[in-house]
């Protein structure tokens, strides 16, 4: 959600306890090396060869920078780089765990590893960071840099180089590994400032209505039995079947809208996280049961706004992705804007899979409206039917190629044929929203 100060925690999260499962140790690195030796007759048992002995001594434990192979999930081994490491004992024997971030994915995927998923003949020595960069960009293709570029722009524009090295830093490693929400378990992809006392809690179980977090199962049971809440603590302002959308002040519903950020930080990179939750209205969407309204998604919007931002922070909870609430929570965006009276486009940055959504709800709107319409229609007109910003109608129709400037002004080329090729291409809609079932005043309007 927007930019925000974060208060620093005692201690960053980075060092965590033996993990259960763990059973490698300190001689499993070099066991594909020994395995690649010629069997000996007998009994006899393979020996390292000193070369292996200096090789293995000179390597271990790998250092902070360190690139190396990593095998994956998938079974392939996949360049990575060492970002902490831990000291830990597996009965009774010392060794090193590593997280480290695989340099072909986002930072999502990183995650701590054994010493044995790691090809220790593929170390590179660790290089000096800003040395490495003047490097990599004499290498790089203008192609190449451009979508580099894009990239850190989309994730981080509002952080300059020094702050986003901080931030990194900060962030670098996750501090909960799972969480339990409802029925699901879920794996995290980042790290969330939680209060220090949580710093060595690797799981937390969440209240699935009022979104409270515990260490223990236990904990959260008790809890469960005393809690009365079988929603969101908001106005339920739209029903479609199973699914509700409950608006939620942030002044009104502190706690809530605070623990929502804590969860929403777990899945979210490119967000700091805001303490101060009164200046924010939040978009909860819910499956509704017998049991209750279970958590899909949310979105956040400021109540005011001098930037006509008419969203702040966007989520779809991994368990529910792929679904279509993703587009739905955008389209309800600016079903909202509309009944401002409004145009309205989300804060920026936005992250690597908000900008994917986005840029399919806008380009699928506008061809919608483009292929029904006779005619000529302006950018003006566009904006004014869709409530989505000019820049963005704009932009869209430039990657589409369906716009040019003749004579001062922007003109829509708007060819059928190539009007259906887009929309093909820009796959399914998601779902609806019934902007009949919107039981909506505007902020400023409320008492």
């Amino acid at each position: 959600m927007g930019s925000i100060e974060t208060p620093p925690p005692t201690e960053n999260g980075t060092s965590a306890p033996t993990s259960a499962d763990a059973n490698s140790n300190v001689e499993q690195g070099s066991q594909s090396a020994i395995d690649a030796m010629p069997s000996l007759p007998g009994d006899a048992v393979p020996m390292e060869t000193n070369g292996l002995k200096e090789r293995r001594g000179s390597t271990l434990p790998l250092e902070v920078g360190t690139r190396v192979m990593c095998r994956w999930r998938d079974s392939k081994y996949h360049p990575v780089k060492v970002i902490e490491r831990r000291k830990v004992s597996y009965s009774g024997v010392s060794d090193y765990e590593y997280y480290v971030h695989y340099t072909e994915f986002n930072r999502r995927l990183d995650e701590w590893v054994k010493l044995d998923q790691l090809d220790l003949d593929s170390v590179e020595a660790v290089v000096d960071e800003k040395v490495e960069d003047k490097v990599t960009s004499l290498k790089m293709t203008r192609h190449q840099k451009r979508k580099i570029d894009e990239t850190h722009v989309e994730g981080h524009e509002e952080l300059d180089a020094a702050s986003l090295r901080e931030h990194e830093e900060f962030t670098k490693v996750k501090n909960i590994a799972t969480m339990e929400l409802g029925k699901y378990e879920i794996e995290t992809w980042y790290f969330s400032p939680f209060p220090p006392e949580y710093n060595d809690c690797l799981k937390l179980y969440f209240c699935e209505f009022c979104l409270n977090f515990m260490k223990r199962k236990e904990q959260l049971q008790r809890h469960m039995r005393k809690c009365d809440l079988k929603h969101p603590p908001g106005d339920e302002i739209y029903r479609s079947g199973t699914l509700s959308m409950f608006e939620v002040d942030g002044k009104r519903n502190k706690v809530y809208g605070q623990n929502l950020c804590y969860l929403a930080k777990l899945f979210l990179d490119h967000k700091t996280l805001y303490y101060d939750v009164d200046l924010f209205l939040f978009y909860v969407l819910c499956e509704c049961d017998d049991r209750g309204c279970h958590m899909v998604g949310y979105f956040s919007k400021e109540k005011h706004s001098e930037e006509s931002y008419n969203l702040a922070c966007i989520l779809t909870l991994p368990p529910y992705q792929r679904k279509g609430y993703g587009k739905f929570l955008i389209a309800f965006s600016y079903e909202l804007s509309k009944k401002e009276g409004k145009v309205g486009t989300p804060e920026r940055p936005l992250s690597d899979l908000g900008l994917v959504s986005y840029r399919g709800y806008w380009t699928r709107v506008l061809l919608d409206i483009l292929k029904k319409h006779k005619g000529n229609i302006s950018i003006k007109e566009l904006s004014d039917m869709t409530a989505i910003k000019v820049e963005d109608i704009l932009t869209t129709l430039q990657s589409l190629e369906l716009i040019q400037y003749r004579k001062g002004q922007h003109v829509i080329c708007a060819d059928p044929k190539v009007l259906d090729r887009h929309l093909k291409a820009a796959g399914r809609g998601g779902l609806d929203v019934d902007a009949s079932k919107l039981i909506w005043t505007p902020y400023k309007e409320q008492s």
